[in-house]
């Protein structure tokens, strides 16, 4: 992920400050943290949040995306592999929650698995985009698109999966 990290850090002000949406383990968290970002890192999982809090030396919020009500409070807002678990009917409220929680010119980082719509991996539900049908997710939500590109997985054993990624700017409409 370091490729899509750097991308993204290029794009924000030096020491700013990041919200690791969906966390997970918070490896990203901490690549921030050990670039001189401040981070507030939130996840739904108990266990995934006792475990990053535990490598981050620090809390990660217990929260869940529809709980989001964050102000203008942060330079940019990493989404890795987290947004497509909301329900794809609940995603352009999270999006326009996440650019609120933005300030002027902050930058969003999302992926999602490649494909169209909503589909069941095992008993998970994912919500699935492609470089087309990720546009209108993004601007309707007041974003400008800066980067949209569809990519393999790089993980052992799954070299058949494609993920779409994109980082966008708030745009100022919402």
């Amino acid at each position: 992920m370091s490729y899509e990290r750097d991308r993204f850090v290029a794009l924000l002000p030096e020491h700013g400050h990041v919200l690791d949406a969906g966390c997970g383990s918070g490896r990203d968290s901490k690549a921030f943290m050990d670039a001189g970002f401040s981070v507030t890192a939130f996840d739904a999982s108990k266990e995934m949040r006792k475990r990053a809090s535990e490598y981050l030396g620090q809390e990660v919020l217990d929260m869940r995306f529809e709980d989001i009500n964050f102000n203008n409070e942060f330079d940019g807002v990493w989404a890795c592999a987290s947004l497509l678990h909301v329900p794809v009917d609940q995603l352009p409220q999270t999006m326009r929650k996440l650019n609120a929680s933005l300030k002027s010119g902050g930058v969003i980082y999302a992926s999602f698995k490649y494909g169209d719509g909503t589909k069941m991996r095992g008993s998970r539900t994912f919500s699935d985009f492609n470089e087309k049908s990720i546009v209108p997710l993004f601007e309707d939500a007041g974003f400008e698109i800066l980067f949209n590109e569809s990519g393999n997985d790089n993980r052992p054993g799954r070299a058949d999966e494609m993920w779409v990624n994109a980082i966008a700017r708030k745009n100022g409409i919402y």
